[in-house]
């Protein structure tokens, strides 16, 4: 996580299911509040947070998010939230947090891979702004 900036607004959205999942993992999972496959969360990214993405990387798809992903991830599950506001700081994010995380839907199209990175040709890991087009999809 030291290679990107802090302060970026990161969504997160789980992957893989809950067969098999380590205790430690599982409770780092919890901590983010992804529960379910298909969870989406926002977050502002620093150090804590970097650590438990790093290591539940194997289970979740995360980058950063733009405005236009977020705009419509507000609208539908958060009314009176604007993402300009979010985006230039005059909202916290922490704010909003207990609305978290948003329930979408699977993808259109499916994912990749769930066993493979994103490198590798699947969804898993830092996949960058693809994140984008994986939150459309399963909006």
């Amino acid at each position: 996580m030291t290679d990107r900036e802090d302060n970026k607004l990161v969504a997160v959205v789980r992957i893989r299911g809950r067969v098999k999942v380590s205790n430690e993992i599982n409770e780092t999972l919890k901590r983010l509040r992804l529960e379910s496959p298909n969870n989406c969360i926002i977050l502002k990214l620093n150090s804590s947070y970097g650590g438990m993405i790093e290591k539940c990387k194997n289970y979740i798809a995360y980058g950063e998010v733009d405005k236009e992903i977020a705009e419509k991830l507000f609208a539908k599950f958060l009314n009176n939230v604007n993402a300009d506001e979010v985006f230039d700081g005059k909202k916290n994010i922490n704010e909003i947090r207990e609305s978290m995380p948003f329930r979408l839907h699977p993808p259109r199209h499916g994912y990749k891979s769930i066993k493979k990175s994103f490198t590798q040709g699947g969804a898993l890991g830092y996949v960058g702004n693809e994140i984008n087009g994986l939150i459309k999809r399963m909006i």
